[in-house]
């Protein structure tokens, strides 16, 4: 590895190719699993609530990035479509976690599943073999600045 103290202009212009393509990706990739029903920060309320058992409105405001009268609107909205419960904290009975129902769980991986199918498709379609096999070795290296 290069422990110059300036990136090479070929780590600088790959940085942005990548920066580039992955948001771009991103959003197609929301876009194919979109609910007609459900904000793009509603969608993100349940991915998050997915792998949790219960979490307050704060926390979820905080790691959403916004604010905590936003948050409850938000948790509001997704209760009354039954996908979001809110429940007593078994630690502190004055505060309410919130937590995906079991339709909210469904709804979730029903766009998991439809934003991969639709990804596959795309890499079936658009690619030949050899450029997937070459995905597959970008995500290696890509994976390769996920770690520390």
């Amino acid at each position: 590895m290069n422990d110059s103290p300036h990136p090479s202009p070929s780590a600088v212009r790959a940085s942005q190719e990548v920066r580039t393509v992955i948001g771009r990706l991103r959003r197609r990739i929301l876009n194919a699993a979109e609910a007609e029903d459900l904000t793009f920060g509603q969608q993100s309320v349940l991915t998050r609530l997915s792998d949790r058992q219960g979490v307050t409105a704060s926390d979820l405001a905080s790691a959403e990035g916004v604010r905590h009268q936003s948050m409850t609107a938000t948790v509001a909205s997704l209760s009354a479509l039954g996908l979001v419960e809110r429940r007593p904290d078994p630690d502190d009975g004055r505060r309410l976690l919130i937590a995906l129902t079991a339709e909210g769980h469904q709804r979730v991986a029903k766009g998991r599943q439809a934003r991969q199918e639709w990804l596959a498709a795309e890499l079936e379609q658009r690619c030949t073999e050899e450029e997937r096999q070459a995905v597959l070795a970008a995500m290696v290296i890509l994976e390769r600045l996920t770690h520390d």
